[in-house]
């Protein structure tokens, strides 16, 4: 196969994955969608001008991405896309299946202009930032490489819809909750310590894997204990070595750990607080309501779930590369949380439905060098699939539109009539 029959090939897969998307919008929504999508895998940037760009229309670049612009302000979208992205994602969760959720943030330091921009707390630098928040949210299995998309939305404590961190993360949990229908284990780093996140999981039967800065009380032998108390009392039995891919080569950890069972206070529910050490001065604490026996591969398994995590920090940073998402410059707030929930479609895209057979393929061979990695495919394979369909893509135009399938009108999604 040619390039351009690859090329041709991507958009046999591509057309059909959106044939998936699509006809829960009306027409209009559908088409705009479909341009959207294969103009971000094609320019591999986030700017409508851009995407303009890598459509190639017939037409002055102007009246393409106006055409973009105002339907990209459709009311709703993102909340439709992350919806169907869940339900899609769905089938591929278990019930030990890993649901990774990790807050993130873009950092827009000098884009005055922007709607409803708020300080945060820029977590490639540790900084004070202007910018805004988000949430990515993945499922993986345990030791796998390769992640399921499930959600990516944005928000701003300035924006007037905003009512709290913890209503955000929420209800990112909620959708995928639903659409999983209780299956899977949710993974949450720092913060995800806060009594309003756990107890909401507990209260809805969903199972958790959470690390815990050490200051908040459990009961430990019917006793209020601080969490960092009951942790340096831990005796570590096991012990174990890993390796973990830094972007200035490896790093060896000589790990440690042990298990206590604690309860929070006010509940009933006997949990696992699982105890490491070798990250740092500090033991790693995680709390679980997993069922976690005593033996070593039991504790094992969750040290290894949240070490699965690093594989979102990895996929987070492919997202905000490969697609400038830094460079973001839109100027209406309903436009930026759309534009989210159609960077999750591509990434969806890119990840699951691209399909097997054809991504080892192209990885083989043809995008590799299409995307010029001559120093070979990462172990995290996302940047060079992005690089090479970019580079193929970019070789055709879009599929031109055929009238897709009547719907019903209460088959249409609220809004999209």
């Amino acid at each position: 196969m040619n390039r351009t029959q690859t090329a041709l090939k991507i958009r046999e897969q591509f057309d059909g994955f959106m044939g998936i998307v699509s006809p829960h919008f009306s027409k209009p929504i559908s088409k705009f969608l479909n341009q959207m999508v294969f103009g971000l895998q094609s320019a591999k940037d986030i700017k409508l001008s851009n995407v303009a760009r890598a459509l190639d229309e017939p037409i002055a670049l102007k009246k393409t991405e106006e055409r973009l612009s105002r339907n990209l302000k459709a009311e709703g979208l993102d909340e439709q896309l992350n919806t169907i992205i869940a339900r899609e994602g769905a089938s591929r969760i278990g019930r030990d299946t890993l649901i990774i959720v990790d807050p993130t943030d873009i950092r827009k330091q000098y884009a005055e202009k922007m709607p409803y921009l708020a300080t945060i707390h820029d977590g490639s630098s540790g900084e004070l930032a202007t910018g805004y928040s988000g949430c990515m949210a993945v499922a993986c299995e345990p030791r796998s490489r390769t992640i399921t998309p499930l959600h990516l939305r944005l928000w701003s404590s300035e924006a007037p819809d905003f009512v709290s961190e913890n209503h955000q993360v929420l209800e990112v949990m909620r959708i995928i909750d639903k659409a999983a229908k209780g299956r899977g284990i949710f993974v949450y780093d720092r913060g995800g310590d806060r009594k309003t996140i756990m107890h909401e999981l507990l209260d809805q039967g969903s199972r958790m894997i959470i690390r815990q800065v050490g200051n908040r009380h459990v009961l430990f032998n019917g006793k209020p204990r601080e969490e960092l108390e009951v942790a340096e009392g831990c005796a570590m039995k096991y012990a174990e070595t890993i390796v973990k891919e830094t972007r200035k080569g490896e790093k060896v950890y000589q790990l440690e750990f042990g298990m206590r069972r604690v309860k929070l206070p006010s509940r009933d529910e006997l949990m696992a607080l699982v105890v490491v050490r070798g990250f740092g001065k500090k033991p790693l604490m995680l709390l679980t309501n997993v069922e976690v026996k005593s033996s070593r591969k039991s504790i094992w398994r969750i040290v290894e779930a949240y070490i699965s995590r690093w594989l979102v920090e990895e996929a987070i940073r492919f997202m905000k590369q490969t697609y400038n998402l830094e460079d973001i410059r839109l100027l209406d707030w309903q436009r930026l949380k759309n534009i989210m929930g159609i960077l999750l479609v591509a990434l969806y895209f890119l990840s699951v439905h691209l399909g097997a057979g054809l991504r080892l393929a192209i990885l083989a061979g043809h995008i590799v060098t299409a995307s010029k990695r001559f120093y070979g495919v990462t172990e995290f394979c996302y940047y060079a699939l992005a690089d090479g369909v970019g580079a193929l893509l970019s070789r055709i135009s879009p599929k031109k539109e055929t009238p897709p399938p009547k719907k019903s009108q209460q088959d249409l999604l609220p809004g999209f009539s």
